[in-house]
Parts: C-alpha cells; structure tokens; sequence
C-alpha cells in the first residue's frame, strides 16, 4: 500500500499550498497502477538562494507494486528525471522502507545511494510500546507531569501557532535548515491525516510533534521542545512518547521517526534521543538524482556557509 507521502490526498494538499510544487508519476500496466513517484519542488528564500536551493523531494520514496518489473522502474526514474532536470538542482528520495531489491535500478538511471538511519517502532499494543520505550523516557515523562507539564491533543489554531515558534526558533539555533513557513503548518493543521500534539507548561505551549498517517504507520514529520528552558519538564521527551501512544491507541501498526542520521556523523544528539525510545535502527537510505553538478557544489558550499555562520 503506498505511504500517505504517494496518496491523492496528499498530492491534493501539497497543491493547495503556496509554498511547495508538487509533482507525481506514475506506470500503468494493462489499466492498473504498478508504480508512483510522488513529491515535491522546493525553494528557500529569494533570488540567488532561491534559484540555488531548488529540489525536488520524495518522502518515503517511491511507490512499486509487487509484481514490478526492472523495465517499469527505470522507466518511472527515467521520466522523473526528464521533465525535472530542468527545474531543480537535484532529487532525493527519502527512504522508509527497504529499496534494496531496486537499488541497480535506481543506479543505472544514474541515482546515488547515500546511507541513512531511521528508527520503526511497532505500535500493536500498548505494553509493545512501554516494552521498548527506555525506562528514563518514561521517568522524564512522569517527572514533566508531576511539575504540572500536559499534552494538548485536540489543540487551537492559536496553540498551533505557539507550537511554531517554538519549531522555528529550534530550526534557527540548531537544525539551521530551512523550514516551511507558518502558514503550511496552518494547513496541514486541518487535514485529516495529520494529528498535532503538543507539550502545555504554566499555560504556554513549549513543544509537541506533527504527526501524518495512512492506515498503517503515524510518521513522526517534525518535532521540538524548549527542553532545559523548565526545571524538570521536558516537552520533547513528553511530545514523541505521546505521538508514539497515539499510534498505538489508534490500531496503528508501526512508528516511523523519518530519520536518525547518517552513519559515520558522529555524536548525532538526535539519533541518541531517538534510540531511547526503542524500536529497530533500520538504514534503508536515500537516492539522490544530481541535475547540474556545477550549481549543486554551489549550493552545498552555500548551506555550509550559511550554517557556520549562524
């Protein structure tokens, strides 16, 4: 069954927005759908950074039916590339599952793979979950609830805006990335595939996590915290734990935290964070498509600069 990342509905939201451009492909055989390739084209800021930042992303990557054939999935590549070489730098393909069995496929059509962790939970059950989670996880939780820290899961659009900031402040301190602005969050707010669960101290918001689904796996898309603001709360911890019990108490079958890292980059806080909540350390990676090698080196000299600068 393809993610919620390849699914109408989500194509339908992404186009409604003003921030991305979406795109989607697809491979018919005899009338029935065996393979899509769905994402999006994304800019960041304006003029010389904007034309430098442009790439096209696939979340989960693509979608391929059992019966595949090499043929139709070089032909699904093949025709991705053709009619976006000309508007991005480069394609990515961000694995949730295991592309080993396609990767001479992907490398044929001139795809590079590039190691990358994630961590999946199993969600059947409750005691499943308490099973894996880190009994410090748990300790961190109970402390934040004794100090008078709760979870916000049926929040305001105002909450939501709180939570933003929240979101925004860590991704210009720390991830030094750049993040989809306000008004995306106000959207995906509204959907019926997206749950917000958010982290409420002394009447403030001070965390949560944004939760997308299909009918199997909640997908952890972005999370924070103003961890080591309050003495003995930790909004972070209290937000993916909450996000993982939704999954559980919702009938979802697994937890996906949509990334841990790559190997080798040593002391990843975010991939330590993660592992306390247990679950399997998968690699499955990411295929990368470069269009131009000259503005691509540009624009990774570009972000560097940008993030030592910051």
């Amino acid at each position: 069954m393809p993610s919620i990342f390849q699914q109408d509905k989500f194509y339908s939201f992404l186009a409604a927005t003003e921030t991305l451009t979406p795109f989607r492909y697809s491979i018919c055989r005899d009338g029935k759908e065996v393979a899509s390739l769905q994402g999006y084209i994304q800019r960041d800021g304006k003029g010389l950074k904007r034309f430098l930042s442009r790439r096209a992303i696939v979340n989960g990557g693509p979608w391929f039916a059992e019966d595949i054939t090499p043929e139709e999935v070089c032909a699904l590549l093949k025709k991705c590339k053709e009619d976006l070489k000309k508007k991005v730098i480069y394609m990515e393909t961000r694995n949730f599952s295991d592309y080993a069995p396609f990767r001479s496929m992907f490398e044929k059509e001139g795809f590079h793979y590039e190691p990358h962790y994630d961590f999946i939970l199993d969600t059947d059950s409750i005691e499943k979950v308490e099973a894996q989670v880190h009994k410090s996880r748990r300790r961190d939780v109970n402390i934040s609830e004794r100090n008078g820290a709760c979870i916000v899961d049926c929040p305001e659009e105002n909450e939501v805006i709180a939570f933003y900031s929240v979101l925004e402040e860590l991704y210009k301190k720390k991830v030094k990335t750049p993040l989809f602005p306000l008004q995306f969050f106000l959207s995906l707010f509204k959907e019926d595939f997206c749950q917000f669960i958010l982290v409420k101290y002394q009447q403030e918001i001070i965390g949560g996590t944004v939760l997308v689904y299909d009918k199997e796996t909640v997908f952890e898309w972005f999370a924070c915290g103003k961890d080591g603001v309050f003495k003995q709360v930790f909004p972070s911890t209290m937000a993916t734990y909450y996000g993982i019990h939704y999954a559980a108490e919702n009938g979802f079958k697994h937890f996906d935290m949509m990334g841990a890292g790559a190997p080798g980059d040593g002391g990843y806080g975010v991939r330590e964070f993660k592992a306390r909540f247990g679950g399997e350390l998968v690699e499955y990676g990411r295929f990368k498509y470069v269009c131009n090698n000259i503005l691509y080196g540009l624009g990774a000299f570009g972000v560097k600069l940008m993030k030592r600068l910051k």
